[in-house]
Formats: C-alpha cells, structure tokens, sequence
C-alpha cells in the first residue's frame, strides 16, 4: 500500500456536551419524536458475521420492560455454526485490519462518534430509553455522551501507546517498540446496564488492531444493533467486529475453548467472569497465546458519612446514587453508614425527597425512576425486599412495594438495619434498595473497619465529611475499599478522561475503562534494535592478553 510521508495527530479529546431535555428545548421534541418512531415497528434483528446479515430463525422477543406486552423487536440467536463462521470471518479481516496505519483505523471510531453526536443521538438514546428502561438524563449521559466519549478517547489514547518509544538508542543503533495487536480474536461479552459499554468493549480492542466477536447480554441487544450499524456507515470493515448475540452456554463455550481466543472484555456478574476464568484454565494449554482476561463484575458500594457532613449534599447523593437508573449501576449506592448524631436530620430530608420521586414509563420525562429490565431482576430483588420484610433485624422505613403487571415496577426502597453485617448490607441486589446502618458516633473508626470488610467488592464508595484530617484518615482506612473513591459525592458517574472505571477485590481486574490503561490490554510489544555499526569480530576486549 502506499502512504503520504506524515506523521497524524489524533484531535485532542474533550468530553461531549450534555443535552438537558428541558421543555422548550428542540432536542426535548427530537427525542420524542424518535421515542414515537421506534415504538410504532417492530424491527428483525439479525446476526452480523463478516459484514453479511445472517437469520437463524431461532428468536428472542425485547420488549420494554416499563410495558412488557410491548414489542419492540426479534432478535435472532447465534448457534454453534455461526460462532464458528464468526471465528472464520474475524481470522480473514485480522490480516488487513492489523496492517493499516493506526490514523486509519481511529478515522473509524472518530466518524462514528461524530455520527452519534449527530445523526444518531436521539434514535440510540430511544433505543435505550425503550429497551432497558432508562429516563431520558440517563440514557443522554450513557448512550450518547460516554460512548462518543469512549470512541474520542480511545482513539487518542491509542496514539500516545504507539508514540511511547525507549528512551534511548546508544551511538550506531536505534531502538523502537511496535504495539501488535494480539493473535486470534477478543471475545466481548457486554452488560445490559449501559449502552456506552456495550459500545465500548468491542471497540476499544478492534481500535488497536484486534477483531472482536460481540456477544451483548440477552436483556439489552436492541441498542447494540444500531451501534453496529452506526459502525458499518463509518466504514469498519467487514469480519472486525462480529455481532453474535445467543445463549451464553453456546456462544462462550465454543469461544472459550477456541485455541485463537485471545482476550476477554467482560462486563456482568462476578459468577459468570469467575466461571470464564476457571474455563480459561482448564484450556490454557490450547491457546496460542495466554489470553487477555479484562473483567468489570459486581459492587456493594458504599456511603460513609462523618458527623461533620453536609447533611443535604448527603442525602442528595444517597438519593442519586441509590436509585437512579432503579440502582441498576455496578456502581451504585448500596448500603450506607450514618452516625447517630446527624441520622434524625438525614432521614427528615431524605424522606421528604423521597416522597416526590415518581416512578413509571420513561416517555413521561416527570419519571425519575422506572422499571428494572426483566422479569428474573424483579424476583432476584423483590426477595430481598421480603426477606428484610419479614426479619426481626431490619425495618423497611421506605418503599418495599412492588409491581409487575404491567411493567416491573419496584419502589425505591430504604431499609434500616440493626446489624452492620445484615443480609442486605452485604449482598450485591443491584435494583432501588438502600440499606443504612445507623453507627454510635464513637464507633466512628470501628465502623470505618467494618465497612472495609464486609464486602469481597472493592468498586466504589463515597465519604462524606468536612473536617479534612478526617477525610484524610477516611481515605487511608479504605484505601483497598474502592477502585473509584468519591469524597462529598455519590458514588456513581464517572467520566471517561476524569475518573478512569474500575475495581478491585471482587469487582473485577481493575484495568480502568476510559483511561489508556486498558488500551494496553490489547496489544503486545515488539521492541525492535537496529544496529548500523555491528561488530565484525567475536573477541571482547576483556580476552587480550596484554
């Protein structure tokens, strides 16, 4: 191929503008009009392998799940001849894909981020807004502002791995390093909870010259169809990322055991990613390279308040972070720590805050909580409901109803717990349930123990305090609590190029989505020394006799 002589400098990344969607504004009237459109057809998604639409005939229904009876599309499911034909086409599109020139590639990523600020806004952020039952904020600041963000920062990042050079090249040599992208195929396999990482996780490998093999969760493959159409009319090239969705036992199975399984980029349960991690073992003498393992999992993410605490910034965090987007964030508030001196005033505020959220179908933008995305969601959560319900060591003290008639419905939810280490202060429930343990307040540092240890997560947390040699000692004592730590702010929101994503412990291989350190993940280092001045002759100096 031929190149102009030049050496391309990726635009210098700024985070996407926000739309707010108030009344009067024309992007309020936009997005309702796609809301409108997308709900009047039911839409046949198929496969997408080596750029060819492929239908299998063996369907899943999406529907909303504010309005279960309606449909919003088919899908088909991939079966073990399909995953095998993706493997295929991903090996034929690796061999041109990794040769071109990294500013080729990021033109891609670059095009479609810019289709999505524009074109493509409000029909993804409809998609999501309908298929996973996000409010209109939520679904502006995942499907369009983190994705596109993703798309400019990843590219970006991407030319500062492939400028990082050695130091140093001694007289009469010169030394480089090439960033490879990996042999075989990177299996993605995507949450239903945000559309920015489904978006995400496929792309940030395929920009560093990987193919990927996307298979979106069964809950949430609506709005990841139109990202790979969004994909297409930027140009990607057929076979680099294939769009498989089916049955994790079939799809992951064949992947996994796959001797060109070269990394995995997962978003999901801390079963699942621990089950893949165990497979990964059990065929590692089968690869052709140790795969990449990159994981994001669960949380039990925590609020910490000090009696210094502003109590109304408190409870506006406890509030947002508990029960936005129904708590269906891996990062969101879900157990807090109140000492007993300022509780009375905390829970005055915060019932009063309470009683006016309303809750219901996300086209009536008044709704700032909606419905959790299924029916499996609603029973897993309702059963902690119950069970605090019905135990004589915690008060549900707002909330606990629930309904799925029509959609699956369930109230914000707070319970007030008598035991620090009660069921529901300990378990990942990740729905709109809140559980406060109210501390004496000269218990503060046991109690700062207590919350470091009573989780196997280490996502997020937040702390709450004025006095700043208390923040201090806060954050020496839950160091390894949080991979994302937040002082006198909720736990949740993070924003690529300002708080790279990720944690420890039990929450996953902290590789930090958003920043350059998960683009490393994806590629393998060639150093490379060329000598201009090599010797001619065996002996060393040392050898001489005189």
């Amino acid at each position: 191929m031929n190149y102009n002589n030049a050496i391309v400098n990726v635009p210098y990344p700024q985070n996407e503008a926000q739309y707010s969607y108030a009344p009067g504004t024309k992007e309020r009237d936009l997005l309702k009009n796609a809301l409108k459109d997308l709900k009047s057809q039911v839409i046949d998604i198929p496969l997408i392998i080596g750029g060819k639409e492929i239908r299998t005939g063996d369907k899943g229904k999406i529907v909303c799940p504010h309005n279960h009876g309606h449909v919003l599309a088919e899908y088909h499911k991939a079966g073990e001849k399909e995953v095998l034909l993706a493997i295929e086409e991903s090996q034929k599109a690796w061999k041109e894909w990794q040769k071109l020139r990294y500013e080729e590639r990021i033109s891609i990523f670059l095009k479609a981020a810019d289709l999505l600020s524009t074109k493509y806004r409000y029909l993804l952020n409809a998609a999501t807004m309908l298929s996973i039952s996000k409010n209109a904020y939520q679904a502006e600041i995942d499907s369009a502002c983190e994705l596109i963000d993703f798309w400019r920062f990843n590219s970006y990042y991407a030319q500062q791995i492939y400028k990082e050079q050695p130091l140093y090249s001694p007289k009469g040599t010169w030394n480089y390093t090439q960033q490879r992208p990996l042999e075989g195929f990177i299996f993605a396999v995507t949450p239903f909870n945000f559309t920015a990482i489904g978006g995400n996780l496929p792309t940030s490998p395929a920009i560093m010259g990987n193919v990927v093999l996307w298979k979106p969760a069964s809950s949430a493959i609506y709005a990841p169809y139109f990202i790979m159409k969004i994909l297409q009319e930027a140009g990607l090239p057929d076979g680099v990322i294939n769009f498989i969705p089916g049955s994790a036992s079939i799809v992951g199975d064949i992947c996994i055991k796959h001797p060109l399984m070269a990394g995995i980029h997962f978003t999901g349960s801390t079963a699942v990613f621990q089950k893949m991690w165990k497979d990964v073992g059990a065929n590692i003498a089968k690869y052709t390279n140790y795969p990449r393992i990159v994981g994001e999992t669960g949380g039990k993410d925590f609020v910490f308040a000090h009696s210094s605490a502003d109590i109304k910034k408190l409870v506006v965090a406890l509030v947002r972070g508990a029960f936005e987007y129904q708590g269906q964030k891996c990062s969101a508030a879900s157990r807090a720590y109140i000492p007993r001196s300022i509780w009375g005033k905390t829970w005055e505020i915060m019932e009063a805050e309470l009683k006016n959220l309303k809750m219901g179908d996300v086209e009536d933008f008044t709704n700032l909580i909606n419905a959790v995305i299924d029916e499996s969601a609603f029973e897993s959560i309702t059963e902690y409901i119950d069970y605090a319900k019905n135990s004589k060591d915690a008060e549900i003290i707002f909330g606990g109803k629930y309904d799925k008639s029509i959609g699956y419905f369930i109230e914000p939810t707070v319970i007030l717990a008598k035991d620090p280490h009660f069921k529901t202060m300990e378990e990942e429930i990740f729905g709109p349930v809140l559980t406060i343990y109210v501390y004496d307040d000269e218990k503060f540092e046991e109690t700062l123990e207590i919350c470091d240890r009573t989780s196997p997560y280490a996502l997020t947390g937040a702390i709450f305090a004025n006095d700043r040699k208390v923040i201090s000692m806060m954050m020496e004592k839950l160091e390894f609590a949080a991979g994302n730590f937040y002082i006198n702010d909720k736990p949740t929101g993070a924003v690529v190029g300002q708080q790279p994503f990720g944690g420890g412990r039990a929450s996953g291989t902290n590789d930090k989505a958003g920043s350059i350190l998960n683009l490393y993940r994806w590629v393998s280092t060639r150093a490379v020394k060329e000598n201009f001045i090599a010797p001619d002759e065996i002996g060393y100096p040392f050898m001489l006799d005189k």
